[in-house]
């Protein structure tokens, strides 16, 4: 069982998820003890792909407060952890008009590694959003008159 740090809930609302990805992180030591405590925001948060590798910008993890002057800088861009040919096909959809890498999840995993997933996202419109609420919200109602006439 994963244990969630963070959640990018309005990604969900904001982009069409067309495909996610699991990708690990370079993090400092003070980040993992911040993460533990489960401090972090990854709401403003996407991924880019720059020096020969794919970075996380924009994410937050606040300082431990138990650490030391070798505390860690809270917006630093985190590097993550995929395999080449991830890189080159994440690569190749951003390349396409209106494509974006945004975090969907920070977690720690079974083994106790932190994890993060990424979803390969495409923005949708005001009226996306619109009829994508419509939807959800007729849903419900749905399912209440079943619930109440069965």
């Amino acid at each position: 069982m994963s244990k969630s740090v963070a959640e990018n809930r309005k990604a969900r609302h904001s982009y069409f998820i067309t495909d996610t990805l699991e990708a690990g992180l370079i993090l400092t030591g003070t980040e993992v003890k911040s993460l533990r405590a489960g401090q972090a925001s990854i709401a403003e948060s996407y991924a880019v792909e720059r020096d020969d590798g794919l970075f996380l910008i924009n994410s937050h993890i606040p300082e431990y407060k138990a650490g030391n002057r070798n505390n860690h800088e809270p917006l630093r861009p985190r590097q993550l952890l995929l395999h080449r040919r991830e890189i080159d096909k994440l690569g190749s959809a951003v390349s396409r008009a209106g494509i974006t890498i945004v975090p969907l999840k920070l977690y720690f995993n079974e083994r106790g590694i932190a994890k993060v997933l990424l979803g390969i996202a495409k923005g949708k419109k005001q009226h996306d959003k619109r009829a994508t609420e419509k939807d959800r919200d007729w849903k419900r109602d749905q399912g209440r008159l079943m619930r109440d006439r069965g």
